[in-house]
């Protein structure tokens, strides 16, 4: 990996604004006219608005001069003062979120997803280039580094635990993570996820979901059992290879049930569906590791951390568990009411950024139309928010449209947080190159004491206690 591209062609000195067309420039010469620093010529690729390309002989990359100085004369050949220390302002050029819609680099995201995979969309979220049939391959070494320590947890961790672990242990075996140029950050974040995909287990396998658990076919049907079965076999899904897309290779951690090609259609969806949705709370925790320049890898758990709480992307196993009953109990009257008397909120409606239906799940539900084994799940998601909506008008989300696929295809309720931890990881890697040619530590906002007012006495050593006594229980004299 390079750290600077070199190897511009030869002309008039770029300064002098006569450049001839099809002439390229270095990084430092376009960051030279333009004003700025060579981490900043960066993000304008990353944002789309230069391209580069790889100079010959495979070492480095050159821009444009023409469109570089067209960006010039677009920008005053300065780059805009940095934000006032303590404020947060986020300069992006990945995703657009408007009332019904949202765009990456300025493409509609449903659109892109309906017509292009999730490795095509990653690399058009991280680039601003569509490269038609890419496919990541995971680096020998850091996957079995990653395989070792995920399975060496315990059989009960959940699938976000296994991905902590196997993040560590990739971080730790890539010498070149701390190489923070554009095609350093690449190439770690196309070993990265693939890594992650397997260093999880199969369904049904030691640590892996749990064989049995309730699909679309009816109350009772398992993992194993394929929907009309009569011979009561497994329906193992054959194994993937490294080549295949990366929907291909999740499905069998997901599902012990073969996927057809209209599910494989919609977890591929999904996965570039969800890629990135502008600062999301992960997405705001990885930008703050980048901010200190910390390695891609450390940056994805950053994410993941945040990523876990029930309230972001753990959001779809409730949706999953009540799309399930209501499978069960044949309508979800009776499941709602359940949820509102006991005082919780009825998972999988509505969304805060969005006036209507979320457009990540109308594009899912058309495509599980198509899926004939997702019947049950999708009409009684349809009948959760019919029944919401004889009061409030609240619309589906992505969570419960993950949860039609889950319980649809005999996955565990847990699915849908794996799906949405692999797809975000895209999005944190686009989001850290933007962070690492900003000004560092930006983020720093000021707290508000409110503790007791200085000067206080020192404090008295607690008494001390019994070694077979509980903490918190009263002294007995």
């Amino acid at each position: 990996m390079t750290h600077e591209p070199v190897g511009g062609a030869a002309g008039d000195d770029p300064r002098t604004g006569g450049a001839v067309e099809g002439r390229r420039l270095t990084t430092r010469e376009a960051a030279e006219l333009l004003g700025v620093k060579p981490e900043t010529v960066y993000a304008y690729v990353s944002r789309g608005q230069l391209t580069s390309r790889r100079a010959p002989g495979g070492r480095g990359s050159t821009l444009d001069a023409a469109e570089v100085e067209a960006l010039a004369r677009r920008t005053g050949r300065r780059e805009p003062s940095p934000a006032p220390a303590g404020e947060l302002v986020f300069r992006t050029g990945i995703t657009l979120i408007e009332p019904d819609r949202y765009f990456f680099r300025g493409v509609d995201a449903t659109e892109l997803a309906r017509a292009h995979g999730f490795e095509e969309v990653a690399e058009w979220i991280w680039t601003g280039a569509l490269r038609p049939g890419v496919r990541f391959t995971a680096d020998p070494e850091s996957l079995a580094a990653a395989r070792r320590t995920a399975a060496a947890l315990p059989r009960h961790s959940s699938s976000t635990d296994r991905l902590r672990a196997a993040v560590a242990a990739a971080a730790a075996s890539d010498p070149l993570r701390f190489d923070l140029s554009p095609e350093g950050v690449l190439s770690s974040a196309r070993s990265l996820i693939p890594t992650l995909v397997g260093a999880l287990p199969d369904a049904g396998e030691p640590g892996g979901y749990a064989a049995g658990v309730r699909d679309g076919g009816g109350p009772g049907a398992t993992a194993g059992t394929s929907s009309g079965a009569t011979g009561g076999g497994p329906d193992r899904a054959a194994a993937a290879g490294p080549g295949d897309p990366l929907a291909r290779q999740l499905w069998p951690k997901l599902s012990a049930r073969s996927a057809d090609a209209g599910a494989l259609t919609v977890l591929d969806t999904a996965l570039a569906l969800l890629a990135d949705h502008d600062l999301a709370p992960s997405t705001l925790a990885a930008r703050i590791a980048a901010s200190t320049h910390a390695h891609p890898y450390a940056v994805v758990s950053a994410g993941l951390g945040v990523l876990e709480g029930p309230l972001h992307g753990a959001a779809s196993g409730p949706a999953h568990r009540m799309l399930a009953e209501v499978v069960e109990r044949g309508g979800a009257a009776p499941v709602v009411a359940d949820h509102l008397r006991a005082g919780r909120r009825v998972p999988g409606l509505g969304h805060r950024l969005y006036s209507g239906e979320d457009p990540r799940a109308s594009l899912l539900f058309a495509q599980l139309e198509e899926v004939p084994r997702a019947a049950d799940a999708l009409a009684a998601a349809r009948d959760v928010v019919a029944t919401t909506a004889r009061h409030t008008p609240l619309h589906a989300n992505v969570d419960l449209a993950l949860a039609v696929l889950s319980v649809s295809c005999g996955m565990a309720g847990e699915a849908g947080e794996t799906v949405f931890a692999v797809s975000r990881t895209a999005g944190w890697i686009a989001h850290a190159m933007e962070e690492y040619a900003e000004r560092p530590l930006r983020m720093r906002p000021s707290g508000r004491y409110g503790g007791p007012r200085p000067p206080q006495p020192m404090p008295k050593p607690a008494p001390a206690r019994d070694a077979g006594q509980a903490p918190g229980t009263p002294d007995a004299n």
